[in-house]
């Protein structure tokens, strides 16, 4: 990155449902959060960008839900930015947010994700996510994905998913995990894997909408919802928000140097045609190779990372995106208990998607508070000793066999 940009001040509401506060209470709580962390006021903040996915389709709250969200927060008078981006959106507010700084348009910034998902009308959450793909050839690209080795799928749990109402997100997870099954020999006991470590992780983390420990066999005994997925696999609905405060090397002097993490890449890329079996040519894959590149670092350099596990497959597919391993070994890899707090590369110490929950529209920046919280040392008992260098993925939407967003974060720590 050009001018180097500093992260100096983050906040996370819980996640989960959270009937009694409105989606611009929860934005508020993160901002607040966030200044206090940064040890500033509103009247520092230059410009914000506001990540949310859903209010639209759940609430009617159109066009202006940052300007709504953030006067709530104190924040008025500045350019205030909406961003959309499916589950991608926060990750992409701090991106636009860094190139703000970078272009010298100002040396204070705000980036907030927020969602308010939990709502009475569950077919409204249903089609939400529907409205996060190609829709005009939804059901081709669906029925493609579904049929992916369907042999695999024992006879019993097709009947007991064929009267269950889920996702189409979770058809599509798991169609593309049946792939990476047949094609590299994948298990579901190692995807189980991923969710009993995460489901672990978040009983260290006070923020995690769930907060239980689950053994692999207790995964694999969930409630079946597209095979090889099971409900311990996938994440939940949820409410929260999180934000972060970035600033220029200039404005740094304004803030504990010693607690700021640097924004070393930030890169967000789109989807692209490409066929089941092209892996290497995953937008993920080609994002990641870009940020290690501009961040001057590689994979082996990286202490900790979150990625986007809105299944517990996609995390096994993400470790591979990022090179941890090689193609297709992402399942031997969490079997092998590497990406658990304590191996070589923990993964998702902060619970993931599948167990700290996933408001869509903050699930970006929860990362980044999780990431920041870790290369402040700063963790707990979740912490990872001597992090250095963290990494995030954070995916959103699906065109064709693909997220439609993607954005992979690196930062570094400062002191």
């Amino acid at each position: 990155m050009r001018e180097e940009i500093y992260i100096v001040g983050v906040g996370m509401t819980p996640f989960g449902k959270q009937p009694d506060k409105s989606f611009r209470q929860l934005a508020a709580q993160a901002v607040r959060l966030a200044l206090s962390d940064a040890r500033c006021t509103t009247a520092d903040i230059e410009a914000a960008w506001f990540g949310n996915v859903g209010q639209g389709a759940l609430e009617n709250q159109q066009a202006v839900r940052g300007q709504i969200a953030l006067q709530a927060a104190g924040i008025e008078g500045v350019p205030v930015f909406n961003v959309e981006n499916a589950c991608a959106s926060a990750s992409t507010a701090l991106s636009q947010a860094a190139a703000y700084l970078q272009a010298g348009l100002g040396e204070i910034v705000l980036a907030v994700g927020c969602e308010k998902m939990c709502v009475e009308d569950k077919q409204k959450i249903f089609a939400l996510f529907e409205g996060c793909w190609d829709v005009e050839n939804a059901q081709a690209t669906l029925a493609g994905l579904k049929n992916v080795a369907e042999e695999l799928v024992p006879p019993k749990i097709a009947e007991i998913e064929a009267r269950s109402a889920r996702s189409v997100f979770m058809d599509i997870y798991a169609g593309l995990a049946r792939d990476h099954m047949k094609r590299f020999g994948t298990t579901q006991r190692q995807i189980a894997h991923v969710a009993a470590k995460n489901h672990f992780h978040s009983t260290l983390n006070p923020l995690s909408q769930f907060r239980h420990d689950m053994s692999v066999d207790e995964v694999l005994a969930g409630r079946p919802v597209a095979w090889p997925l099971t409900l311990p696999m996938c994440s939940p609905v949820s409410d929260g928000a999180a934000a972060a405060v970035l600033c220029t090397r200039g404005a740094l002097a304004r803030f504990d140097a010693k607690r700021a993490v640097k924004l070393m890449a930030s890169v967000v890329a789109a989807g692209r045609k490409r066929s089941l079996e092209q892996y290497a040519d995953h937008v993920c894959h080609k994002a990641a190779q870009r940020a290690y590149d501009v961040a001057g670092i590689g994979p082996k350099d990286i202490s900790v990372a979150e990625v986007h596990d809105a299944s517990a497959f996609a995390e096994v597919l993400q470790t591979e995106n990022l090179m941890f391993c090689e193609l297709g070994a992402g399942g031997k890899l969490a079997e092998s208990g590497a990406t658990k707090l304590g191996g070589r590369i923990p993964v998702n110490p902060s619970g993931g998607l599948e167990s700290k929950g996933h408001p869509i529209g903050a699930t970006g920046l929860a990362q980044i508070h999780e990431l920041v919280t870790q290369l402040r040392h700063e963790a707990g008992p979740r912490q990872v000793p001597d992090a250095r260098f963290a990494i995030a993925e954070n995916g959103g939407g699906f065109l064709g066999v693909e997220e439609a967003a993607a954005c992979i974060t690196v930062l570094g720590r400062n002191a």
